[in-house]
């Protein structure tokens, strides 16, 4: 009966790591409720043929379970499921030899006494950790990092400090139970902590899945929220950029009695000049595509209705795709920071500009942007050469450019600024490395 209390506690910590493993590496093609039934059925199943005790019938239906798992329940195909199947089973079997060999070299007595069924509790746990901790390494190395995501953070490999403490304390708690006569209620507590040392485990890593889950859906609907922003302020200015032509269309009789009366007072330089009003008029300009690329064509939208409004020359060369490989959200953070201090420079400079560009070198996987607009004066200052403000909020000075240098090192990529003092222009460039979509 204590044994197979021992086998149920090890293949339902079996079943959460597998179902840890293939939901950190998968695409489910099922609900949860259902994923959730079909993975107890199946561990019901090795639970109670496992307790014929024959070891390679019970090796071969975990690894025929597992695939069974996998394949029906993610969108996998049969060659993938075998794959992480036989990687699965390899790890369970290793991580049983691991700490057999351990207790053998170590303490050999360990399993062989009247008390077995703690040791037996303990000796699961231990190499339950072992299996974990393996697993855990092994689902971030083979994660492959999602396209809107950018890249990978591998500060999650430092969550694999808390397996190894708990196997090194477990080794502790063996080598104690061997050296030393303990009471009945005491291994009974050695075996409750060794399983409470385990659920600590798979509970830490289980919040730690849940608040990644959490954080990038929170980026998602941000992003979405940035885009719902983008895409409200961009019709905006289309509607009234239509409004305006119409309000010009309407007008055009009264035009052209004005031209008709200036001809007729044989004012031909006012005529011309008259015209030429007329065609560099805003109203007849056109700025419902920039670029290529939808997300950021409503960001520079946004960004040239800006400039319209405080009198700032705007110009955008973006040449065809070479923005396609940055997420939504980092392409947003990049250059509405970019464009943000630009303005926040160019603003203050009678005849200003701000000009933004994007090319990429050819053969290579380099893209350059480049961002030059007027200023004032020299924004460097000090030994270090650092950026000075303008702005009343000097605490919140910086943020900015700390987000361009985050999204900058994500893709590789390194940026310069220099002043020119005889153009009065600040320049950026950056070059970024694409990666394959």
């Amino acid at each position: 009966m204590r044994n197979t209390v021992c086998y149920f506690f090890s293949f339902l910590v079996e079943a959460i790591i597998l179902w840890q493993y293939s939901s950190h590496l998968f695409s489910s093609k099922r609900t949860p409720w259902k994923k959730l039934s079909i993975l107890c059925i199946l561990y019901f199943i090795l639970f109670f043929v496992s307790l014929s005790e024959f070891i390679w019938l019970n090796v071969a239906l975990y690894f025929l379970l597992n695939f069974i798992f996998l394949v029906t329940q993610y969108d996998l195909n049969y060659y993938s499921g075998l794959f992480h199947s036989s990687i699965l089973t390899a790890v369970m079997a290793m991580s049983e030899l691991i700490v057999y060999g351990i207790t053998k070299r170590f303490t050999p007595h360990f399993l062989d006494n009247d008390r077995e069924f703690y040791h037996f509790l303990v000796f699961a746990v231990f190499s339950k950790l072992i299996f974990f901790a393996v697993i855990y390494v092994l689902m971030h190395l083979m994660q492959r990092p999602k396209k809107n995501t950018g890249q990978y953070d591998k500060s999650v490999f430092l969550f694999i400090y808390i397996p190894l403490t708990s196997i090194f304390i477990m080794f502790i708690f063996i080598s104690i139970s061997e050296s030393v006569p303990l009471s009945s209620s005491l291994d009974w507590m050695i075996a409750v902590g060794a399983v409470f040392l385990l659920a600590a485990n798979l509970l830490v890593f289980g919040i730690n899945q849940y608040n990644q889950k959490k954080n990038m859906e929170f980026t998602e609907m941000q992003l979405l929220l940035q885009q719902e922003s983008d895409s409200a302020q961009y019709y905006e200015m289309l509607r009234l950029q239509n409004e305006n032509q119409r309000i010009l269309i309407h007008d055009i009789k009264k035009h052209l009695q004005s031209i008709d009366m200036l001809n007729d007072q044989k004012e031909h330089d006012k005529i011309g000049t008259y015209i030429r009003q007329l065609i560099l008029s805003s109203d007849l300009k056109e700025c419902s595509r920039l670029c290529d690329h939808e997300m950021l064509n409503s960001i520079l939208c946004r960004y040239m209705r800006q400039c319209t409004d405080s009198h700032i020359t705007f110009h955008a060369d973006i040449r065809s795709r070479t923005m396609d490989f940055i997420a939504d959200n980092d392409l947003t953070s990049l250059f509405c920071n970019l464009l943000d201090n630009a303005i926040a420079a160019a603003g203050i400079v009678p005849d200003s500009f701000v000009e933004i560009n994007t090319s990429k070198h050819e053969k290579t996987s380099f893209v350059i942007i480049t961002v030059i607009n007027s200023c004032r004066k020299n924004p460097f200052s000090g030994k270090g050469r650092q950026l000075s403000t303008d702005k009343t909020d000097k605490i919140r000075h910086g943020f900015g450019l700390k987000s361009i240098h985050k999204t900058i090192s994500k893709y590789h990529g390194n940026m310069q600024m220099y002043y020119n003092d005889d153009t009065l222009t600040f320049h950026t460039i950056i070059t970024l490395k694409q990666q394959e979509l």
